[in-house]
């Protein structure tokens, strides 16, 4: 399954792949704003959001292109690897 992660922290990039890498799922982590961000998404078979690290045009912008493509939306408030790992749980709870 492809997952694209927003937000988080700048230090934790390779670890969020880690995580994902383990669960046997691809990822690709935004913890900043890029250019054209709306064209860099993709077709994710999900969208993990950490809210309390992202700001609020990039989760605009993540929201408003995952209705348009509609493609899931889990949110969760920390940015850890462990809050981390029970979203992708959830996410494979819900999706499978």
């Amino acid at each position: 399954m492809s997952i694209l992660l927003i937000g988080g922290h700048d230090r934790m990039h390779c670890h969020y792949r880690d995580i994902c890498d383990k669960c046997g799922h691809k990822v690709k982590v935004f913890t900043q704003f890029p250019k054209n961000f709306e064209k860099k998404i993709g077709n994710p078979d999900a969208m993990i959001i950490f809210t309390n690290t992202v700001s609020h045009k990039m989760v605009s912008v993540a929201t408003n292109e995952a209705k348009r493509k509609d493609i899931p939306i889990f949110r969760c408030h920390t940015s850890s690897g462990v809050a981390l790992e029970r979203t992708i749980q959830e996410l494979e709870e819900n999706l499978n």
